[in-house]
């Protein structure tokens, strides 16, 4: 199977669920303890197995337990050529677990092994909770905790930011890219200077989540200081954590909870259209391929996949879970999603199920493929939007319309490649805007008066009538973009300078938050993803409870290419 893939130029990353098992003791599925009892699993103080990942958690501490971790995937590695490799629950491991799976595949060779091993990306959940919390049972893989180490962690900063809340939060609280503010829905309660001011809150983590989340990447928050990536706050945790930008998965849904389109469903406006809900999901796509670090899209939000709102479908069979790649339909109304984590929702959730005008139609549909498809391209076509270091970022990624007085819903990004030496001799300077308003907005700096700045050449040709109408006046420094629209402008030389060098900023040292960012919930098996925009993986997190012994499930597609692989990135 990865040979297949291999061969249509393809990679493959393998989900791991190393962090639990199905059963422990002499269970009649139990393995481990049938080996050596009492060994392979975490146990409580009162020598319980403990299963704060809703099944019979494993002691990664323990040396035996890391050497089955090692030997099974430097296995994968070699005999089965595996691209990449996917942690479940990976804070339920140990910081020295992973860094030991990294030592060992970095010592993979072509030429004795057949396979390059530095090649190999790693990366997982980094969430803290449960018996491990806080470094309970030492240094846990958490995402703070394994920055620096070239190991990505999912980061729900951004995701939170564009989408509104967290999975646990309000089921209607809106965000960036579907209202607050701009477009307020039906159950909002707050004044229109508090959603302001959670609006620039969370166009702040965005920002930073488009600058890799780094911890020391210096921007100007929404009180208008400038502050690195650690001070911004997130949860009562640091928002930057990442060190490098392949440390940092970029995404805003994945197979737990609801798809990035039922979030759009919910949170949206009820004036809103299904075309304009589709722009939504445009816009949380775009944020997800134009950032800096490791862009990850579940399978389907290309297609507007829906799981008729089903927030947890790993059990829900493929009535709820199927996808439509033909994109003629994409299961909204399918009915009331199960009982299970829904039930309490079913009132909110059963008149937008019913609702035949929110169902997308074949053109909506094919409007946000072509769109992600248009993204893709714009992404490759340029290195600007895969810098290697931090201190590129720093250096190159800059944005405007900062402060308190920025235009809500407006996101400015600079990419410029004003280094000493030219990472793109074609492409010098890129302007990306994100309008997530339902008006055209336009804004003007000097900084780019009298710029040589065009629209990208893919949007010119775009499917999007829309997006064709942005625009760029040199004489006035000014851009024009129309409603609910991401326009990315190119120019052959920079224009933005590097920032001025500052005195560091004493960051503090960021201590591990003990409550998890979101409750686990039973995981389910991500599906081989098909398409060129589907990079398969998880969000917050999930923990695999219906698994058997540690199931493996491979996903595979243009998705594990996005995992750094695609890039062309290799871990230093």
């Amino acid at each position: 199977m990865v040979q297949a893939f291999n061969a249509m130029g393809l990679r493959v990353v393998m989900d791991v669920v190393y962090n639990h098992t199905n059963a422990a003791g002499q269970a009649e599925k139990s393995v481990l303890d049938k080996i050596v009892p009492g060994y392979y699993h975490r146990l409580d103080g009162e020598g319980n197995v403990t299963n704060s990942t809703c099944c019979s958690n494993t002691a990664t501490e323990h040396r035996m337990m890391e050497k089955l971790m090692v030997d099974s995937l430097v296995t994968w590695a070699k005999d089965y050529k595996v691209d990449g490799f996917r942690f479940d629950l990976m804070g339920h491991h140990m910081k020295s677990n992973l860094l030991a799976v990294r030592e060992a595949l970095d010592a993979l060779t072509i030429e004795n092994d057949g396979v390059d091993g530095k090649a190999i990306y790693v990366y997982g959940e980094g969430w803290d909770f449960g018996e491990v919390g806080n470094n309970a049972r030492g240094e846990n893989a958490t995402q703070i905790n394994m920055a620096g180490s070239g190991i990505g962690t999912f980061s729900d900063r951004l995701r939170d930011g564009a989408r509104g809340g967290g999975p646990f939060d309000g089921l209607q609280e809106q965000g960036f890219i579907n209202g607050l503010f701009s477009d307020p829905n039906e159950v909002e309660r707050r004044s229109p200077d508090e959603q302001r001011r959670r609006l620039l809150s969370d166009t702040d983590l965005i920002k930073l989540g488009l600058a890799g989340n780094l911890k020391n990447y210096r921007l100007i928050n929404a009180e208008g200081r400038e502050v690195p990536g650690a001070q911004l706050g997130y949860r009562g945790a640091p928002a930057g954590y990442t060190l490098d930008p392949q440390e940092q998965i970029v995404y805003v849904s994945a197979h737990d909870n609801e798809t990035l389109f039922d979030t759009v469903q919910l949170k949206a406006p009820l004036s809103a259209s299904v075309q304009e809900r589709g722009r939504m999901a445009m816009l949380g796509l775009s944020l997800t391929i134009l950032g800096q670090g490791i862009p990850f899209i579940h399978a389907g939000d290309e297609l507007l996949r829906s799981k008729s709102l089903d927030r947890n479908s790993y059990n829900s069979s493929d009535w709820f879970n199927r996808i439509d790649w033909t994109g003629r339909e994409n299961s909204f109304g399918a009915g009331l999603p199960p009982a299970g984590d829904n039930e309490a929702a079913w009132p909110v959730m059963q008149p937008l199920l019913a609702n035949p005008a929110l169902k997308p139609d074949p053109a909506t549909i094919a409007a946000t493929y072509a769109h992600v498809r248009e993204m893709l391209t714009i992404r490759r076509s340029t290195p600007l939007f895969r810098l290697r270091t931090a201190e590129q970022i720093q250096q190159m990624v800059s944005f405007f319309n900062n402060g308190p007085e920025q235009t809500p819903g407006l996101i400015v990004m600079s990419i410029s490649d004003n280094g000493a030496t030219r990472i793109d001799p074609n492409i010098g300077q890129v302007v990306v805007i994100f309008n997530s308003t339902p008006q055209e907005l336009s804004f003007a700096d000097a900084a780019f008066q009298n710029a040589a700045l065009r629209l990208h050449d893919v949007q010119v040709s775009a499917q999007d009538t829309r997006v064709i109408g942005a625009s760029f006046d040199a004489t006035s420094g000014s851009f024009s973009v129309p409603a609910r629209t991401t326009a990315v402008f190119v120019g052959g030389e920079p224009v933005v300078a590097p920032p001025a060098q500052v005195e560091p900023t004493a960051i503090p040292a960021p201590a591990n938050t003990s409550e998890p960012t979101i409750a686990p919930l039973p995981s389910e098996v991500a599906q081989v993803a098909p398409t060129t925009a589907a990079v398969a993986a998880e969000t917050q997190p999930a923990a695999a409870g219906m698994n058997p012994a540690i199931w493996i499930a491979l996903i595979a597609g243009i998705a594990a290419a996005f995992a750094a692989i695609w890039y062309g990135r290799r871990r230093k």
